[in-house]
């Protein structure tokens, strides 16, 4: 369960979009069935960021394809075929687009059956993934929150069509933090669910611990990004003590 610590800090980040909080159940979860206009599944994390609701779906609310990348049904073989990527002109061939379902992402099937959603200040259960949609102040702070402590490379991995694959299921497989750019992807930009330009970031349970010890510990303020003569001041030190330390060892620092 997230700690008021941790939803302060989530908080301050001041996102112009909530963190949602999503976890994948094989047993119903304590929370109200959504009920609306049957949607996609990308759509689901606007609809609580937009509402504030706390709810659940099933595979039979998701209005695409994002249940077939969570395992909860199998890969229907016309779409894996690779001949919807094709008529929507996604790629040149249907076998060229049948590459992404040969290494598409998929949770363990038919051992989610829900999945729930709630904007993470309200989160009263343990997250599987945590949802970000920032814009790229906030979105530097959380990127430089996954790598501060452990050194992760930044990587970002995705496809044109079943984005969704890549940012709800890649993560939780590898434990790795994934990151695009909404604008780039067919089933987002279709249904016109954020503005182009935005960076979505997915950070899995396995980064909590590291992930909220970064940003209560980090300056979210790069030091070389301060204008105040104080902290000037401050990096000259610095950057004088590795001319210091270039001299010792017979080397130069080109660095400014």
């Amino acid at each position: 369960m997230l700690s008021d610590e941790k939803k302060a800090l989530l908080a301050k980040l001041e996102l112009p979009y909530p963190c949602v909080a999503v976890k994948f159940c094989f047993e119903v979860p304590d929370a109200p069935h959504y009920e609306g206009e049957k949607l996609a599944y990308c759509q689901y994390v606007k609809h609580a960021q937009d509402t504030g609701e706390k709810f659940y779906i099933t595979a039979d609310d998701d209005a695409c394809y994002g249940k077939m990348s969570l395992g909860m049904i199998d890969k229907p073989p016309v779409t894996a075929s690779g001949q919807a990527g094709y008529d929507f002109g996604c790629y040149k061939t249907p076998v060229a687009c049948q590459q992404l379902y040969q290494k598409l992402p998929v949770l363990v099937p038919h051992t989610v059956n829900y999945v729930e959603f709630c904007p993470a200040e309200q989160c009263d259960f343990d997250p599987d993934l945590l949802f970000f949609v920032a814009d790229l102040p906030q979105a530097d702070i959380i990127m430089r929150a996954t790598s501060y402590i452990s050194g992760d490379l930044w990587e970002s991995k995705s496809s044109p069509v079943i984005s969704c694959a890549w940012m709800y299921a890649y993560p939780i497989i590898s434990g790795k933090v994934n990151h695009i750019t909404t604008g780039f992807y067919h089933g987002l930009k279709r249904r016109k669910a954020y503005p182009a330009g935005l960076r979505m970031i997915s950070v899995p349970y396995q980064k909590f611990d590291e992930f909220f010890a970064a940003l209560k510990e980090m300056d979210w303020t790069l030091i070389a990004f301060r204008e105040d003569a104080e902290s000037k001041a401050d990096l000259q030190r610095r950057m004088d003590h590795w001319q210091e330390m270039a001299r010792a060892s017979g080397s130069e620092v080109h660095l400014h």
